[in-house]
């Protein structure tokens, strides 16, 4: 178990990884030391052949309330006001969210409570999110004099423009079912139904190739910020490559011979 058991990890038999925060009482803030240990969870799962979907959910009423406001005070106490550190903690936050999106494993976010500020940004990394009906979400930096800039790269990639302006500019809370309409979660369910539908969710994906998904994922965050012509040839280069690995063959194969495929994740 990791150390102060704020974050717990649970694998089961399908190659399910449950990555949980684990600090109501801090409603599962993002402080240093949760950093890190995100950080280091989601390396050793990317490098895990074991591993082959992460769900990422939470202990207590707050999915996660952002980072810790006590602990980022303290940190202006340095001779610069906390220039240096609010860097350095910024940017071990970034590279979290991008850790994540760069993870070769899917992860889907499970959401209970509230996820508010850099939880919200935690939420929209995934790449995948279900959330309890009773679930709220919210970039309330804006009521402290704080704008969040650094949840607004994550959602401005999720959803709309104007809808993710609405949330920086008000800070106001939304409900579950409006971040699903949204786009910021796939879908609501209720509260008591979440870990089910979650993990029938995480098994659908993990019954397929790793090595497909894998694949898949990379290309996708990579073509979407590209110009149409070089997403296409883009995707083109990636299909190639992937038309020709053992797993393409043996699931072309499967599919003609009506049998269930034998992944070797290759």
């Amino acid at each position: 178990m990791l150390k102060a058991e704020i974050l717990t990890r649970e694998l089961d038999a399908d190659g399910i990884l449950r990555l949980t925060l684990n600090d109501p009482a801090r409603r599962n803030a993002l402080s240093e030391e949760m950093l890190a240990q995100l950080a280091a969870a989601f390396a050793q799962a990317a490098a895990d052949p074991a591993v082959r979907v992460i769900v990422l959910a939470a202990k207590g009423p707050a999915f996660c309330a952002g980072h810790d406001l006590k602990e980022m005070t303290a940190g202006r106490s340095g001779p610069d006001e906390g220039r240096a550190y609010f860097a350095r903690v910024l940017t071990q936050c970034s590279g979290v969210m991008q850790g994540i999106v760069t993870c070769p494993k899917p992860v889907i976010a499970e959401v209970t409570g509230v996820a508010t500020a850099a939880g919200c940004q935690l939420v929209a990394s995934c790449d995948l999110a279900i959330a309890a009906d009773t679930a709220t979400f919210s970039t309330p930096g804006v009521h402290i004099g704080l704008f969040c800039s650094t949840p607004m790269v994550a959602l401005s990639r999720n959803v709309a423009a104007k809808h993710a302006m609405e949330m920086l500019l008000t800070g106001d809370m939304i409900p579950a079912d409006r971040a699903a309409d949204m786009g910021l979660i796939n879908r609501t369910v209720a509260v008591d139904d979440l870990r089910d539908a979650t993990m029938d969710l995480a098994r659908t994906i993990a019954s397929k190739s790793s090595m497909t998904l894998a694949t898949g994922k990379r290309a996708f965050y990579a073509q979407r910020d590209m110009m149409l012509s070089d997403a296409y040839d883009y995707a083109t280069q990636v299909m190639v490559e992937n038309m020709l690995a053992r797993d393409a063959a043996e699931g072309i194969d499967a599919f003609l011979a009506k049998r269930a495929p034998a992944w070797q994740d290759a």
